[in-house]
């Protein structure tokens, strides 16, 4: 069994930032998750780039390092990835950009899109639903109901979503590209 990461609530993390002692803040989302709204100051290494990459970034985050998410569960496997690389002073923001914003902390907007979490409901109800509706004339297609049920309940138990990785990868989903060399000239610059 892992223990859960260290966790920051939002009053913390605010008062960090508002008293000069904000730690890194990095951001696991999508590149276009980010573009829509995130905390300023923050740096944008998406899940993929990190876990594929986190002995390379561990020297460009050897600080006070918090991980934010939407809700938190991308960033507790980004500090299980980053821990696994030997990198100590991790915290996850509780509750993610999503309590951030209800809290109605500062925040850099962009265009918005759909949350991937959101997309990935619209998209297994979009699949339910037809597969209903089409198994009244073709009883087999029903199965795909099973199909899709069973992908969710494993999604739940492993806190992974191979709809949302698919998803993920979407053009709509990519934004601006977010590479590796980019990641770290943006680490080791100036601090915004």
């Amino acid at each position: 069994m892992t223990t859960p990461p260290a966790a920051l609530d939002v009053p913390a993390l605010h008062h960090l930032i508002a008293t000069g002692h904000a730690p890194r803040l990095i951001d696991v989302r999508t590149p276009a998750e980010f573009a829509s709204v995130h905390i300023p100051g923050s740096y944008n290494v998406p899940l993929d780039l990190l876990r594929e990459h986190r002995d390379e970034l561990r020297d460009h985050l050897g600080e006070q390092v918090v991980l934010v998410c939407r809700s938190g569960q991308r960033a507790a496997r980004a500090e299980q990835a980053l821990a696994g690389a030997g990198l100590p002073n991790l915290r996850v923001l509780t509750g993610g950009i999503a309590a951030w914003q209800a809290a109605q902390a500062p925040v850099t907007t962009g265009t918005p899109r759909w949350d991937l979490e959101r997309q990935v409901r619209l998209v297994a109800g979009g699949i339910v639903l037809t597969a209903v509706l089409v198994s009244t004339v073709v009883e087999p297609v029903k199965w795909v109901t099973a199909f899709i049920g069973a992908g969710l309940a494993f999604a739940a138990l492993s806190n992974t979503c191979a709809m949302g990785m698919l998803l993920a990868r979407l053009p709509y989903n990519r934004g601006p590209r977010t590479g590796l060399d980019r990641v770290v000239t943006a680490l080791t610059g100036d601090r915004r």
